[in-house]
C-alpha cells in the first residue's frame, strides 16, 4: 500500500515550505530519504508524466531493445521493423515473466522464454504453441488480438526518448514546448553525438543531481579548476518545467582549453531531462535514471552542432573535462545525501532568494506531482 503524501509528511512538516518569508526553506529531508516518499513518487510523479528514458541513436536498428524500470515498472524499448521506436510492458501476456532481461537485439519476433509465446516487435501476439492442449495452439474463444503487449505511450524528441505509464498524458508538444522555445535557433534534427559517458550509480537521491545541475551558485566554488563562468554573469531560468541558468560571458575563451568558459544555457525539463548548450557548436545530454531513494544512475552524451568540425583530440578533451566537472558534482551529491539524515535538514535548509529561486521551483513541482 502506497501511503500519501499527508500520511508521511504529516500535517505541519511542510509549513515551512510553504512559508513565504524572505529566505525559503527547500524540500524537508524526508523527501530524500524516506521510503513510503520514494514509493509515492514512482506512482504520482513517475507514473503521470513524461519521463527521460533514453537514447535514440543507441537503438539504431530493429529488434534493438533496452529494458527499463520507470516508476518501479518493468519496460522496454524496442525499434521496429518501420524503424519506429515503442515503448511496451516489459511482461509477457501469459504468466506475466519479465521479457527483455538485457540490452541488445532480438531479431524480428520476441519470444518468451518461459512457454515460447511469441510477439511481435509491434507488440502483437504472434503464436502461442499448445496453449489449447496438445493439438490446439489457440483455445477456442481467446483472441491473440487482444492479447498483444500492453502499450507505453512513447515520444522520440530529436535523440531522446521519452514515455509516460498513464492511460492519458499531457499533450508531448505542450510538455516539451518551454525547452523547444529556447533552443529555436538550432537545428536539433542535424546534431551529431560524439561521446558518451557512463557514470553507472550514484549514491544521491535523483532530485540533488537536478537541483544541483538547475542552480548556477556552486558553479564558482566546486568547479574552480574545471570551469571559468563567474556567478555574477549567470542568471536564473524559470519557465513552466523549464528550470535552470544561464550565463553570458563578458570575454569567453575560444574552445581547445581544458576549462569551460563560454556562453552557456544549463536548461532542465522536469522530472529527469537535463540539457546543455555551449555556444558555439556543443550540447551535452544528462540521463538521471532513478534507481532507489538514494541512488541514480547517470550518463552524458556530448554532442556536436552541425558543421562543427572538432577534431578527435579536442572531443577527448571535453570527455576528460566533463568526466573531472561530473565527478566534483557527484562529491557534492553524495555528501548533499548524507546531509539529509541530520537534524538539520528537518526543516529542509534555506535557498538563496536570488541563486536558487529555480530550485525552489524544481522542489514545488515535485511536490506537487506526489499530493
Amino acid at each position: 500500500m502506497v501511503l500519501s503524501l499527508k500520511e508521511i509528511a504529516g500535517s505541519d512538516s511542510l509549513d515551512l515550505f510553504h512559508d513565504d518569508g524572505p529566505v525559503a526553506h527547500g524540500l524537508p529531508a524526508f523527501a530524500y530519504t524516506n521510503r513510503d516518499y520514494w514509493n509515492l513518487e514512482n506512482e504520482k510523479l513517475f507514473g503521470n508524466t513524461w519521463v527521460f528514458v533514453g537514447f535514440a541513436h543507441e537503438i539504431p536498428e530493429p529488434g534493438d531493445v533496452i529494458p527499463l524500470t520507470v516508476g518501479n515498472r518493468p519496460v522496454f524499448l524496442v525499434r521496429t521493423r518501420t524503424h519506429e521506436i515503442k515503448a511496451f510492458h516489459n511482461a509477457c501476456r501469459h504468466r506475466c515473466l519479465k521479457l527483455v532481461d538485457k540490452t541488445g537485439n532480438v531479431g524480428p519476433r520476441i519470444r518468451c522464454p518461459y512457454h515460447s509465446w511469441v510477439y511481435g516487435l509491434n507488440g502483437e501476439l504472434k503464436s502461442t504453441p499448445y496453449f489449447g492442449g496438445p493439438d490446439l495452439h489457440t483455445p477456442r474463444g481467446f483472441s491473440n488480438e487482444k492479447h498483444g503487449l500492453l502499450p507505453v505511450h512513447c515520444r522520440v524528441w530529436h535523440d531522446w526518448i521519452f514515455v509516460n505509464l498513464s492511460e492519458e498524458p499531457e499533450d508531448f508538444a505542450d510538455h516539451v514546448a518551454p525547452l523547444a522555445s529556447r533552443l529555436s535557433d538550432m537545428d536539433l534534427d542535424t546534431i551529431l553525438p560524439v561521446a558518451t559517458l557512463v557514470f553507472g550509480e550514484i549514491h544521491t537521491n535523483w532530485k540533488l543531481l537536478m537541483e544541483n545541475f538547475i542552480e548556477p551558485y556552486h558553479v564558482q566554488f566546486v568547479h574552480s579548476t574545471t570551469t571559468d563562468q563567474p556567478l555574477k554573469d549567470h542568471y536564473t531560468v524559470i519557465d513552466g518545467k523549464c528550470l535552470g541558468s544561464a550565463i553570458e560571458i563578458s570575454k569567453p575563451v575560444g574552445r581547445g582549453t581544458n576549462t569551460l568558459a563560454v556562453n552557456s544555457l544549463y536548461l532542465t525539463l522536469f522530472p529527469n531531462f537535463v540539457l546543455g548548450r555551449y555556444i558555439p557548436d556543443q550540447i551535452g545530454v544528462h540521463l538521471n535514471r532513478p534507481i532507489d531513494m538514494d541512488r541514480t544512475e547517470q550518463k552524458r552524451v556530448i554532442y556536436l552542432t552541425e558543421g562543427a568540425d572538432r577534431s578527435r583530440a579536442e572531443i577527448e578533451n571535453l570527455e576528460n573535462l566533463w568526466y573531472k566537472v561530473h565527478l566534483e558534482d557527484h562529491a557534492m551529491c553524495e555528501r548533499l545525501q548524507l546531509g539529509k539524515s541530520s537534524i538539520v535538514a528537518i526543516d529542509g535548509g534555506r535557498l538563496s532568494p536570488h541563486w536558487e529561486i529555480s530550485v525552489k521551483r524544481f522542489q514545488e513541482l515535485a511536490l506537487d506531482a506526489v499530493r
